[in-house]
């Protein structure tokens, strides 16, 4: 009988089980740690990065995030000229679930968020919104990037995470949802990961290749 293994490189047969190989793991590369960061960046080829087309998805992690003031949006771009430049053309999507910490200030919705998206435009594109400073607060999530290195196709990519948001007095649970594309054919070689304004506290971004 034949076996059908699924993986996010594709279908493969095999007759035993012993015969398939492993798909679609994670390897480590490099670990970013922030603090009293002005910006966080992954250039390919510095500092032991690899970001080039060893392989087809890179998957950042980013662990307690923590601006050093209240209503800071966490936010990152890509660079074509190896971090000369961050600044490609970006169109996405932005949506967000909340609950308030009393159970009633915020929300309680599921909503598409207009101010998070982009129309062509070479802004930073926002990872999540008015993130808490709070000593208990963080973000914490993943941004997965497509095939940086095509000279053929577009760049995908794809965020979730999850923020303790600030308004005025009001905290609430906030899970952000955005996904968009680089505009360009060019190869992707840098992401860089920064506030919309202050420096990043404290935190950790590492980046993985997915094999």
């Amino acid at each position: 009988m034949s076996i059908v293994k699924l993986s996010n490189n594709g279908v493969k047969n095999a007759t035993a089980f012993g015969s398939i190989s492993s798909l679609g793991s994670m390897v480590f590369i490099k670990k970013l740690t922030a603090s009293s960061s002005a910006t966080l960046s992954f250039v390919d080829g510095s500092s032991d990065v690899v970001l080039d087309n060893t392989y087809k998805e890179y998957l950042f992690t980013f662990n307690n995030i923590h601006p050093s003031a209240n209503s800071k949006s966490f936010q990152f771009n890509m660079s074509t000229d190896g971090g000369s430049n961050y600044n490609v053309t970006k169109t996405s999507t932005f949506f967000y679930a909340s609950n308030g910490e009393s159970g009633s200030n915020i929300g309680n919705e599921v909503v598409y968020w207009g101010s998070g998206d982009l129309a062509q435009s070479t802004s930073f594109q926002d990872i999540s919104k008015n993130q808490n400073a709070d000593n208990d607060s963080s973000i914490s999530g993943t941004l997965r990037i497509f095939n940086p290195s095509s000279t053929t196709f577009v760049k995908h990519y794809i965020s979730s995470s999850s923020s303790i948001y600030h308004e005025g007095s009001v905290n609430g649970a906030f899970n952000y949802y955005m996904a968009g594309y680089g505009n360009i054919t060019s190869a992707v070689n840098a992401i860089q990961f920064k506030l919309n304004s202050g420096n990043i506290d404290a935190g950790d971004i590492c980046l993985y290749g997915i094999a």
